[in-house]
């Protein structure tokens, strides 16, 4: 048996024909549906891409516990459990963070990886000329601008480059049994740097967007950004092309499980907000993913209405390898959902560190804000170390260490308080919000129904006491805190 997982970043599903959209051509993700199990009502859990993939490795939720990191000592990593148990697992990534400080371990736990360069912000090219750059983004403007000189000398792209790789890979050893392979492309991420550069339509240079709402001088950008997005969504289109290819050539459908799916959508203007802004609701283009799998055992194409989360793909990789999924997974295996239509869960739990926490049971969509000072706050971990740097001797000046918690086999954890130095304010303007997403799937219309708001508020601390949550986020959040029986 073998497994193929494509992973995009920053995947708006609006934007993909199966999921009806109307102003982008996408070929081969429609190819790719009528070939597949998509699912309809696929969630995040962790926001945004180091926790869902900290997410995509052991099978639980991240966000209530720590903000963007490393995987801790004590994670179950399902590619390093095959690795362990015989099933070689390899990484083929342009995702630069993954060679960061708050990505480091990730790579390793991996039989093998291969890295592309040259992304966004990535120090590949020295960067020594002098440029000018909005203040929002810094230098990584300035090294983003290197890296795309050197790109357009080499006239290839990095998302190429690791479709090249992953081809590579499959053509060496699809006669091999027990592999999984991961491809998985930045794109399509901002900045919006595609092959389309020569065919640019009239407009501003503008392909990067603040993590903020739609300013009125940008606000007559929308669409031509949309534009710029949908150039690189073209390369995206083209690469899984290439990948179902490769099913049909060597008849990979007998045995090879295929899963194409992304960490988060994006929003390109929506809401009249861009990208996945924390100071913004959770919205449908953020939260509401793409998701698409074939599983060799049962065949099954179609759409699929089950909920479902990043968290079910560690357990459903493992199952089909026929190895153990770990206790402390709390996503389930896909298999009888893809074949059967069993459903996995009534309520999805998503959120992103020290903001809001949603929950969803398919037909509403609720956020909860925290209270205005959004606080107490602290992160738990025994690798303190934030994007691109360690966390700072001012930050750890009142690190105590804790017990451990249900999940952390035995280890006592760095209780480490937020102090606002990173991401997470000390206040906000955060607002609760409803919405009933199967009769406004735009979510247009806030809805006032207390009923279902006192019904969601008991499941999202549910979901906190299983997920083991700290006691001082029942408090952050102003929520009651259930009894356990």
């Amino acid at each position: 048996m073998k497994a193929i997982m494509v992973m995009y970043d920053s995947l708006n599903r609006h934007c993909l024909s199966p999921y009806n959209s109307s102003w982008t051509q996408t070929p081969n993700f429609s190819r790719l549906a009528k070939n597949s199990m998509v699912f309809d009502k696929s969630y995040v859990g962790s926001l945004p891409c180091m926790p869902a993939r900290r997410e995509l490795h052991t099978g639980r939720y991240n966000f209530l516990h720590r903000s963007w990191g490393p995987l801790e000592p004590f994670d179950d990593s399902c590619f390093e459990i095959m690795k362990n148990n015989g099933v070689h697992s390899h990484l083929i990534s342009d995702h630069y963070h993954y060679w960061e400080d708050g990505g480091c371990t990730y790579h390793n736990r991996y039989a093998s990886w291969e890295i592309v360069r040259g992304q966004e912000g990535d120090h590949w090219e020295p960067d020594i000329k002098k440029r000018e750059f909005p203040a929002h983004l810094g230098q990584m403007m300035s090294q983003d601008q290197a890296n795309r000189e050197k790109i357009l000398k080499h006239d290839k792209f990095p998302i190429e480059k690791t479709f090249d790789l992953g081809l590579e890979f499959i053509e060496k050893f699809h006669t091999e049994d027990n592999w999984f392979l991961q491809i998985e492309t930045f794109d399509p991420h901002e900045p919006f740097f595609h092959r389309r550069l020569k065919e640019k339509k009239s407009g501003p240079d503008f392909d990067w967007p603040n993590y903020a709402q739609v300013s009125a001088e940008e606000r007559p950008w929308v669409d031509n950004l949309r534009e710029e997005y949908s150039g690189l969504l073209d390369m995206c289109d083209v690469g899984i092309g290439r990948v179902l290819d490769m099913m049909d050539k060597y008849n990979l459908w007998e045995d090879t499980l295929l899963i194409i799916n992304t960490d988060h959508g994006y929003l390109l203007g929506e809401h009249d907000w861009w990208a996945k802004a924390n100071d913004a609701n959770f919205y449908e283009e953020v939260s509401h993913t793409p998701l698409f799998i074939y599983d060799p055992r049962s065949k099954k194409t179609g759409r699929c209405n089950q909920l479902v989360q990043t968290i079910d793909l560690a357990p459903t990789l493992l199952d089909f390898f026929k190895l153990e999924i770990p206790k402390d997974m709390q996503g389930k295996p896909l298999k009888e959902t893809i074949a059967n239509d069993q459903p996995v869960r009534d309520i999805a739990l998503f959120g992103v560190y020290g903001a809001q926490v949603s929950c969803t049971d398919g037909t509403w969509v609720y956020t909860h804000a925290p209270t205005k000072a959004n606080r107490p706050l602290n992160h738990y971990t025994l690798l303190p170390t934030h994007m691109r740097h360690p966390f700072t001797p001012e930050e750890l000046q009142k690190t105590e260490l804790v017990e451990s918690f249900s999940f952390t086999k035995g280890c006592r954890l760095m209780k480490i308080a937020d102090i606002g130095l990173g991401m997470v304010p000390l206040e906000h303007n955060w607002q609760s919000v409803l919405f009933n997403v199967t009769d406004d799937p735009r979510q247009a219309i806030p809805q006032h129904n207390p009923e279902v708001v006192s019904r969601l508020k008991k499941e999202i601390a549910r979901l906190m006491i299983e997920n083991d949550a700290p006691e001082e986020q029942f408090e952050r959040l102003a929520l009651e805190k259930p009894s356990q029986s």
